[in-house]
Order: structure tokens, then C-alpha cells, then sequence
């Protein structure tokens, strides 16, 4: 599992499964998920990110209904569902419907008259890889609900409507990035995104560069908590900055500089949070200058401070991903590693040469599995188009 360079692509067996249920020609829609290059924990801190979508999709199926009723089958878990639209509300059921119940029931309270719908959903991303399948699903299913109510919304409203979903019928207070990512991404580049005026700049990929995943296998349970303990350690440090910085909004409006300056000010373990997030801001820069005059090299070395980064000063980091990033910085056709999501357990993301994958990829499981006795999913990918109807050529 997971180690295949061109993913699946289920268009003809899910409009075939879609006609054989419902009786009716299905319009289908996909979105991708996506991995975070570089840019992490700087997204809550009004900074830098530069995600990049996969080559993994979720597929949606889709056709009107005559009546109120969104009609939804899952076939990942083997299960339908039947969401009256005047029935929407309610809190989190802990249940995959509600991510379909709430980007209903946001675009509904967004004005837009929503019709009665069959859907039929196929994810094709891996879940709990930290490879952003929920955003996937939502994106995905907001633009089949359009698309069967013949109505639409602007690209970036309806990102910011997915998110809303999220935040309000899944209870996950997430960011902006993966929605924007899943909606806004193209064939070839990463974005970097501006997280404060979502203003962002496409950035190539050169094509001789594959994107590889290696999911660790791993989840520490500490992750919610220390999360937001990293949270509060850096809205602190922005509390007692403003002191003496007044006109700072985040920590995105602090210059290395001044954190130097005012070290003496923020006690040790503040100060290093604020550290990562000043420094990893300024890694996107660089990162983004990289990519635009093609020093690889130069990219791949600002992935490994950034793993550093967040390995020492912002701590969340594992030994498992530790050992990923090893791993990788000692073979052929490398540029860079680094973990890539929340921490504590997840997925790195490496740059390596096309031509190197297959040993690449050998080796890390090889490798890893002989230092922890797990065999890691490895994803090799490249930077993949945003969300829309399918296209027979899409790319």
C-alpha cells in the first residue's frame, strides 16, 4: 500500500456504481489533498506557509434530487446516509456525514438555495496521514452541491465556507491553508500563502523533482495538548513583545532581530517557541527565492533547518520522524527532509530526484523498519492541480 507514483483514478467504476444505485448520469467533482513543504506552526501566528496538493483525490459523484434530502454513500466506509436539508443543525456527531452536513448547512446560511442531491464519495487520500482528507472531502463536496443546486460561489468564499465547516459541525479549529490549497493548487507548484492577507505567489516545482511522503505509522496521543500549549506559548510571547514592539499584531510581525533584542524579556522556553515561528517565517522566504531561481540545494538545506526548528526549539517533533529525516539525509538524490503537519507523530516530506525514488523509497522502508520494527507508506508524488469538475485531461 501507498507506494504507487500515479494514484488510481476511479472516474469510470464510480459513475458506473453512481448509475447502477441512483439511476441518473453523475457530473463528477475531485479535490486533492495536500503536504506542507515548509511553513509549519507559523499559519496560527499570521505567517508564511507553502503547501503544495497531491496527486490524491476525493471523488464525488453527483446528481440533483427532486426533493429536500441529500442522499450520500461512502464508499471508504460502506455506508449511506440521509441528510434532510431543513435538518442540518446540530453539534458534532464524530461521524464522516458531518462533514458533509456542514458544508450544507454553512452554504445554506451563506444564501445559496440548495437542491436536493445524490452523492457518492471515493477518497482516494490517505486518512490519518496528516495529508489534509478532510478538506479534500469538504472542498469536494461543496462544489458537487453547487454544481447540483446550479449556483456557485467565488474560489476563496467558498474556501473560507470549508472552514467554517469545519470549525463548526466537525469541531476541528483549523486554518485556512488546507482548504486554500485544495481549492487554489496547480499542476507543477507550491503556494506560498500569506496567511493574514491570503494573498499567494505559485511557485514551480522543477519536474525532475518528485515530492515523497513517508508516513511514519505513528500518532502520540500528547499532540492535541501540546498543541495548544504551543498556542499559548506564542501568544505570550506577542503579550510581552508588545511592550516594547507596540505596534505587533503576531508573531509574523517580529524580525529575528527584535526577538534577539528583547531575548532577556520572554522567559527560555517562550523565547524558543517564538524562535521557530520567526525563523521558520523567514525559511518561506527563502524557500520561495529558492524555488524561483531553481537552487535546490539551497531549498533542501532550509527544509533541514526547519526540521531542526521544530525538533528543538518549538519540541514536536518524535524520534520516529527523527529517524525519517535521518534516514533520508544520508542517501543519493536528496535535496531536503523534514517532518510536515502537527507533529508527534505523522508524515515527513522529502525532495528528491526523480531518478532516485525507487532507491529512495527501498531504503526507507528498509531501514526505518530495522529501527523501529514498523514499515512505514511511502507516497511519491508531484505538486497536483486543485479542486474542480473532472476533466478526461484535467492536467
Amino acid at each position: 500500500m501507498g507506494n504507487l507514483a500515479k494514484p488510481d483514478v476511479p472516474v469510470v467504476s464510480l459513475a458506473e456504481r453512481f448509475e447502477q444505485r441512483f439511476r441518473l448520469s453523475p457530473i463528477i467533482f475531485r479535490a486533492p489533498g495536500r503536504v506542507n513543504l515548509i511553513g509549519e506552526h507559523t499559519d496560527y501566528n499570521d505567517g508564511y506557509v507553502m503547501p503544495a496538493a497531491i496527486g490524491f483525490y476525493t471523488w464525488i459523484a453527483a446528481a440533483r434530487r427532486n426533493d429536500q434530502t441529500l442522499h450520500a454513500r461512502s464508499a471508504e466506509f460502506g455506508e449511506s446516509v440521509e441528510l434532510p436539508l431543513d435538518k442540518l443543525s446540530g453539534p458534532p456527531r464524530k461521524h464522516w456525514s458531518d462533514f458533509v452536513r456542514g458544508v450544507a448547512a454553512v452554504l445554506r446560511a451563506d444564501g445559496i438555495h440548495l437542491s436536493g442531491a445524490n452523492l457518492m464519495i471515493e477518497g482516494k487520500v490517505p486518512m490519518g496521514a496528516g495529508l489534509s482528507s478532510s478538506a479534500s472531502l469538504e472542498v469536494a463536496t461543496a462544489m458537487a452541491l453547487l454544481s447540483a443546486s446550479q449556483d456557485h460561489l467565488a474560489p476563496l468564499d467558498l474556501v473560507k465556507a470549508c472552514q467554517r465547516a469545519e470549525h463548526e459541525y466537525v469541531g476541528t479549529r483549523c486554518g485556512i491553508m488546507d482548504q486554500f490549497i485544495a481549492v487554489f493548487a496547480r499542476t507543477g507548484h507550491a503556494l506560498m500563502l500569506d496567511c493574514r492577507s491570503l494573498e499567494y505567489t505559485p511557485l514551480p516545482i522543477p519536474e525532475e523533482v518528485r515530492l515523497v511522503i513517508c508516513n511514519s505509522m505513528v500518532r502520540h496521543d500528547l499532540a492535541a495538548g501540546e498543541y495548544n500549549l504551543r498556542r499559548a506559548d506564542c501568544e505570550a510571547g506577542v503579550k510581552a513583545l508588545r511592550q516594547y514592539l507596540p505596534k505587533i499584531r503576531a508573531l509574523r510581525d517580529v524580525t529575528v532581530t527584535d526577538l534577539q533584542t528583547h531575548q532577556a524579556k520572554l522567559p527560555e522556553v517562550v523565547y524558543r517557541r517564538c524562535r521557530h515561528v520567526v525563523s521558520e517565517n523567514q525559511r518561506v522566504l527563502d524557500a520561495a527565492d529558492a524555488l524561483r531561481s531553481g537552487d535546490l540545494g539551497k531549498f533542501g538545506s532550509l527544509m533541514y533547518e526547519s526540521h531542526r526548528s521544530l525538533q528543538q526549539d518549538y519540541e514536536v517533533s518524535c524520534e520516529e520522524l527523527d529517524i525519517l529525516v535521518k534516514i533520508a539525509s544520508g542517501l543519493e538524490g536528496v535535496y531536503g527532509s523534514r517532518m510536515t503537519g502537527g507533529g508527534f507523530g505523522g508524515c515527513t516530506i522529502t525532495a528528491v530526484q526523480s531518478d532516485s525514488v525507487d532507491h529512495f523509497r527501498a531504503e526507507v522502508r528498509s531501514v526505518y523498519q530495522k529501527a523501529t520494527g514498523i514499515t512505514p507508506d511511502v507516497y511519491v508524488c508531484s505538486a497536483a492541480q486543485g479542486a474542480g469538475e473532472w476533466q478526461e485531461h484535467p492536467d
